[in-house]
């Protein structure tokens, strides 16, 4: 399925390359590569993600080795990023 990304997801990812550029210039290429492996499994399998308790209609999936997350919905035609915030954040209740 077609993946998306919405003006505040990507807000989101180009916040987070600044920061871990800036700091942590070593984990830049293998966080960018995990990021493109979630990206592709989310559009391969997009029901599979747990969804959002308050939020049926939103998926998450977290990064594995990384504290982000990826917040998503599932359209019929597309999957929609909305998000991707640190897993430190309550922020499950964001509004897209």
């Amino acid at each position: 399925m077609k993946v998306v990304y919405t003006d505040d997801a990507l807000r989101d990812l180009d916040e987070i390359l600044q920061f871990i550029s800036a700091n942590y210039p070593g984990v830049y290429s293998p966080f960018e590569t995990r990021l493109r492996t979630i990206v592709t499994r989310i559009g391969t399998w997009p029901e599979s993600a747990q969804e959002v308790v308050q939020r049926p209609n939103i998926r998450s999936v977290p990064f594995i080795r990384y504290p982000y997350k990826i917040f998503y919905r599932v359209l019929s035609d597309r999957v929609e990023i909305l998000y991707v915030h640190h897993s430190a954040r309550d922020d499950d209740l964001h509004t897209p």
